[in-house]
């Protein structure tokens, strides 16, 4: 039978957490098939045992592709689900989760599905989650929008919350010739979304059906705070999204023009905030930006941006 939604996983490293999230996708409960591509990128400890065991239990669902050198370091493009997992999909739908994540409800895909199916226009659904940092006891709430609603296309673009990347199902047909701007970009989810939103719109969930975990060893996140130099890995980063936005801009034929400049700012605000530039996050092009972010975290700038003057 072919599968309805193909779910695509990137491991590394991910042995503490890859059977928890294996677990909860195989608990899915539906009236479709699904299949399981996952590229393990050269892990050094058990994730690949771990994953060859699932295999040989879930021969039709579990499809793994392990290498022997790490990919993620060796080349320049760094969202190598398009070159390893989306090239695979046999699905209608691809659903996303990444090693160290994990799906909390067991009809996660079931109510995704249900409402893309009935909505063929809808190119992107996503929900809330549960967001975990390995280093804090607890979890908070991650919830883009506060109620469920539909999401247009330059809501999409120009968001002032993310999206949970375990959360994102998509129509696998936008994704199949992917574009520059995809490939060149320094993340993988935000492209998706770029991509989606150029050929349809979005609807979020306001219900948590999975876990962010963050700070988790050999994300993304951990990733650009470990070693020196974190002022210049933010600057670059900042860069390549830029060119990104960029390169959609001109992919969708400028239809969203407003829509991309507005993020490119707020990206740039967020930059600001990360590498602690006073005088641009306090700055009268960024006070929208600033307005949006919770008061806690505004008060928390405000007295250290104080102190460092104290100091002084």
């Amino acid at each position: 039978m072919t599968p309805l939604v193909s779910i695509c996983i990137l491991t590394y490293n991910h042995e503490k957490y890859v059977a928890q999230m294996l677990d909860s996708m195989l608990s899915q409960k539906t009236d479709f098939g699904f299949e399981i591509l996952m590229h393990d990128d050269a892990s050094t400890d058990r994730t690949a045992d771990i994953i060859k065991g699932y295999a040989q239990k879930y021969p039709e669902i579990i499809k793994p592709l392990f290498e022997e050198e790490n990919q993620f370091s060796k080349s320049e493009i760094k969202n190598i689900s398009g070159i390893y997992n989306f090239p695979r999909v046999q699905g209608k739908y691809i659903a996303m989760c990444e090693g160290d994540d994990y799906w909390t409800d067991d009809n996660k895909l079931a109510v995704q599905t249900e409402y893309m199916e009935a909505h063929p226009d809808c190119s992107l659904c996503f929900h809330s989650a549960h967001r975990i940092n390995i280093d804090v006891a607890g979890s908070k709430l991650m919830r883009p929008y506060d109620r469920t609603r539909t999401v247009s296309p330059e809501d999409i673009i120009d968001k002032s919350s993310g999206y949970p990347t375990a959360s994102l199902l998509m129509r696998a047909d936008l994704m199949k010739i992917l574009p520059d701007f995809y490939m060149k970009a320094p993340i993988g989810d935000i492209p998706m979304q770029l991509t989606m939103a150029a050929g349809g719109y979005g609807y979020y969930i306001d219900r948590p059906m999975c876990a962010y975990r963050y700070f988790a060893p050999g994300s993304w996140s951990r990733d650009m705070l470990n070693g020196s130099g974190y002022i210049d890995k933010q600057n670059k980063y900042l860069h390549q999204m830029l060119e990104m936005y960029d390169s959609f801009n001109e992919f969708s034929d400028y239809r969203f023009a407003s829509s991309v400049e507005s993020a490119k700012k707020r990206i740039a605000f967020g930059n600001a905030v990360n590498i602690r530039d006073w005088k641009s996050i306090f700055s009268d092009k960024n006070r929208a930006f600033l307005k949006e972010l919770p008061f806690k975290d505004r008060t928390y700038l405000w007295l250290q941006k104080t102190m460092k003057k104290t100091r002084v």
